[in-house]
């Protein structure tokens, strides 16, 4: 007579027989990680949030792109990176975030050192880093954004839709809602915000763009079921050339010495500058250069003004054998950004090198 095989073998063999089929099993039935992300760009220039609707970290401008990680209602949930100056940021120590944007601005986001700008973070954004060059940070934040400011949004996830039972038609698009009564005048009705004020945003169920007081009148524009688009008037203090006054952080300022940088240092912070220096020696920052990362490679030079000041560039590791070619006591014409216009050490003035050209 045959026996049975399993009790040819001990109880905790069997088990153990066993346990490597489940793991199998679980192995094909655990979905693929990340297997619902999807890449997208920014099609307009949109608030990220830390939350759905929640608190703004930041903008993002068009064209940026982002990795979608999930959606939920009209907010998708994405990751960004790009790149940040090394003096905009502090370290952090708690959590799971490893910086913290310091500068009491915010600070722009590039798509690489010194590169186009893609972004900009607010004050307070906690990020997560990802390398490090001299002078700069790759940084990467999951956050929230308003899903039709997305292009390619057919690509990305969207939630199940309902099953529709067996045999029933599928529902056809609703038709146009017809003209509100009293439409034909439009732009010509008038509402009054709500007791306790009204929200005004972007569109609907968009970021909000001003809050008006309870009891204003707004002229009704336009309607879209439940959402009126109106027009507000007033007034706000401008004074005389404010409408010249664009954000200008990105022009080039011109005829700056460098005890003007010295002299105000925060006036300076982050502008860009042009200058003639005089090239004196290439160095390595030690550690007791605080403004440096420790190595950083920068050019040693002075001012060709009357105050004859030194002048730190910190330059790329890519642009130190051009440096090694230079001859000391050449003139340069330089483009730089402001790192410091006081370094803590010496109180004079730390350039990120953006162009250079040697006077002949």
């Amino acid at each position: 007579m045959r026996s049975d095989p399993n009790e040819a073998l001990p109880a905790r063999t069997r088990r153990l027989t066993i346990l490597p089929a489940l793991g199998l099993l679980c192995l094909i039935f655990l979905p693929a990680a990340g297997a619902a992300q999807t890449t997208a760009s920014v099609a307009t220039e949109e608030n990220v949030r830390a939350e759905p609707n929640g608190l703004i970290i930041g903008q993002l401008h068009a064209g940026t792109p982002v990795t979608v990680v999930s959606i939920e209602g009209q907010w998708s949930e994405i990751t960004f990176d790009g790149f940040v100056w090394i003096p905009s940021l502090q370290m952090r120590t708690e959590g799971q975030f490893d910086l913290i944007v310091s500068a009491s601005e915010g600070e722009n986001l590039r798509a690489e050192p010194s590169g186009p700008i893609i972004g900009r973070l607010g004050s307070g954004t906690l990020l997560l880093e990802r390398g490090r060059i001299p002078g700069w940070v790759e940084v990467e934040r999951t956050a929230w954004i308003w899903s039709p400011s997305l292009s390619d949004e057919s690509d990305t996830p969207s939630p199940a839709a309902e099953p529709t039972a067996p045999g029933e038609p599928e529902p056809s698009p609703a038709a146009a809602a017809p003209p509100a009564a009293g439409a034909e005048g439009a732009g010509s009705a008038w509402m009054q915000s709500e007791p306790g004020g009204s929200s005004i945003l972007t569109s609907p169920d968009g970021d909000t763009l001003a809050t008006a007081r309870p009891g204003s009148s707004m002229q009704v524009i336009s309607r879209e079921g439940n959402w009126a688009r109106v027009r507000v008037e007033g007034w706000v203090w401008a004074p005389d050339g404010a409408e010249d006054a664009a954000d200008d952080s990105e022009a080039v300022l011109r005829g700056v010495s460098a005890a003007d940088l010295s002299g105000d240092p925060a006036r300076y912070r982050g502008r860009v500058v042009e200058m003639e220096l005089q090239f004196i020696s290439l160095e390595r920052a030690e550690a007791v250069r605080a403004d440096f990362q420790e190595g950083e490679p920068f050019l040693l030079t002075r001012s060709t003004g009357p105050d004859r000041s030194f002048v730190y560039l910190a330059i790329a590791s890519s642009e130190v054998e051009a440096a090694r070619r230079m001859t000391p006591l050449d003139r340069l014409s330089i483009v730089g950004r402001v790192r410091t216009g006081a370094a803590a050490l010496t109180g004079n003035p730390v350039l990120d090198l953006l162009e250079l050209r040697v006077i002949r």
